[in-house]
């Protein structure tokens, strides 16, 4: 767990799901899990402690605390070796466990499939870098400079010489901490159901030399 030394924040921290959501009203996890936001919450604590490791489970995220409290977070991963096909038993594990139906999800099946259409391929020889949210109490704070800064650094001891990392167009609090740890323009994404659903043209991809 990562440790800053940042000033102390001046309100109390919400539970949201920042991560999947960027700048948007909505995103990835609320088209799988199609509940309200506190079940949301629920299922990915639940997904988080939920083994075998996978792409998703919590030893893969570095978290940035400021006075002990969570303040922002990213993950890096090896896409060969956990990808996001390590999640298809956990999530089915946490599906069962909360006891959702085909009907309780069924109103994301369609998003779902819209969001798909601009889902990022990954580079089978770079580290992935996904999920990355700062509270927004803590943003321009440094927090993510410094995460990406570790979790870079943790691609090169892994032996990975270039590292990727998409998102969703016009987040360009994103984009601008992306090229300033050094990532460039590879390609991008767009598709009018994807806009449609999610609010956002479509996704964009940067890569990175370690």
């Amino acid at each position: 767990m990562l440790k800053g030394n940042l000033e102390r924040a001046k309100q109390p921290p919400k539970k949201e799901v920042l991560a999947g959501r960027s700048h948007l009203e909505v995103g990835i996890w609320d088209f799988v899990i199609s509940q309200p936001e506190e079940r949301c919450l629920q299922f990915l604590e639940m997904l988080a402690l939920e083994g075998p490791r996978h792409m998703a489970y919590y030893t893969e995220f570095l978290v940035a605390e400021v006075d002990g409290r969570p303040a922002a977070a990213l993950e890096g991963f090896d896409p060969v070796k956990n990808g996001e096909e390590t999640m298809t038993v956990p999530l089915a594990n946490v599906i069962q466990k909360m006891g959702l139906t085909e009907q309780d999800m069924a109103p994301g099946v369609e998003k779902l499939a819209a969001f798909m259409t601009c889902h990022s391929d990954f580079l089978p020889d770079a580290w992935v870098v996904e999920q990355v949210a700062a509270r927004p109490e803590f943003r321009r704070l440094g927090a993510i400079s410094r995460l990406l800064e570790a979790v870079l650094d943790q691609g090169r001891r892994e032996g990975f010489r270039q590292a990727q990392v998409s998102f969703y167009i016009g987040n360009t609090a994103g984009e601008r901490a992306y090229r300033k740890a050094g990532f460039r323009y590879l390609d991008e994404k767009r598709h009018p159901d994807f806009e449609r659903v999610i609010g956002s043209p479509g996704m964009s991809r940067l890569v990175g030399d370690l």
